[in-house]
């Protein structure tokens, strides 16, 4: 077994003029789940791309699972299995035939695709509905057929992108609990790219958030939330921009910036703050209406690291199931 499940060595990626990876360096360790976060347009489908061998790089390589990405394709694509962002299930088949399909085409013996196919429905809560054809699926039960299907061939290293994108609170936490229990049960790697910061949070061992193609940080939920000085305030006020001008220079601010209408600080001592604030507000002639505080969360480490909200699932490149496809599903 190579030392990493993952590691990319100045992994480079270029459009023209636009650099969309830029000297890409990281490390996944085997077993752990890694959240891959940043805006559109910020690199993660790009790199996640290049490590499944759909797309090849500028310059630098990366070894999956022990295998270089550029010398090794064909044995990357054999110890990888990705759930993709779009649906790609053929929905006038059923369950099992899609899942014996895709042993097949990994060159399972058809006795072993259905006995692999089986054992996946199980683990994922589908084997009453093995015979039942796709397009009589719900969005989440078609959503853990995709999560089974990339199981099949027993991958190390499972590329999810987006997983639980359009489904519903209580799906997404359905989802949450079969990759949770999958990597408890089983000797597997899981690189996640989500929107979802909750989702992030609960399930990544670590993450690293990529903007402009470089990595910003990279540490464990946890300590990059406590790295942030102080408490998070949320202000709805008369006039935003008038009090984040104000409150830039005051003593005890680490952090002003305008989001969604409402301004958010970083304040040390957040609770003897508040008065403060208010009195602020009164001296700018700014009428505040109401004040939040709480702890940071992923999210505040996000947008202190990119400045930036998570806009519409937009692909940066080619969607993932089309590019695969051309690559012959692996083949």
């Amino acid at each position: 077994m190579a030392d990493h499940a993952i590691q990319t060595r100045n992994l480079t990626k270029r459009y023209g003029q636009l650099t969309a990876v830029d000297n890409l360096n990281l490390t996944i360790e085997y077993g752990e789940v890694f959240g891959l976060l940043g805006p559109n347009g910020a690199g993660k489908t790009t790199a996640i791309s290049m490590l499944c061998t759909i797309a090849n790089p500028t310059s630098g390589t990366a070894l999956v699972n022990g295998y270089d990405i550029l010398k090794q394709a064909h044995e990357v694509r054999e110890s990888i299995g990705i759930v993709f962002q779009d649906p790609s299930l053929d929905d006038r088949l059923t369950a099992m035939e899609n899942l014996e399909l895709h042993g097949r085409l990994y060159d399972l013996s058809g006795a072993r695709a259905r006995e692999r196919a089986g054992e996946v429905l199980e683990l994922v809560g589908l084997k009453e509905r093995a015979r039942a054809l796709v397009k009589t699926f719900s969005g989440g039960m078609k959503r853990r057929l995709e999560l089974a299907r990339g199981l099949m061939h027993q991958p190390k290293v499972l590329f999810l992108d987006e997983p639980t994108l359009g489904l519903d609170p209580q799906t997404r936490e359905h989802i949450w609990e079969y990759v949770e229990d999958l990597v408890k049960k089983g000797d597997i790697t899981v690189v996640l790219t989500t929107h979802y910061m909750e989702e992030a949070e609960k399930l990544s061992s670590r993450v690293a958030i990529i903007d402009h193609g470089k990595v910003q940080v990279v540490d464990t939920p946890s300590n990059l939330k406590s790295a942030l000085e102080g408490d998070v305030i949320t202000v709805q006020c008369s006039s935003v921009d008038h009090l984040s001008e104000r409150l830039k220079t005051e003593s005890g601010v680490t952090n002003v910036r305008v989001d969604g209408g409402a301004l958010r600080l970083s304040v040390v001592n957040g609770e003897k703050f508040i008065p403060r604030l208010v009195e602020i507000g009164h001296e700018a002639g700014v009428i505040v209406e109401s004040i939040s505080l709480r702890r940071p969360t992923l999210h505040d480490v996000f947008l202190h690291y990119t400045g930036r909200e998570f806009r519409s699932e937009e692909a940066e490149t080619m969607g993932f199931a089309r590019a695969w496809a051309r690559r012959g599903m692996g083949h």
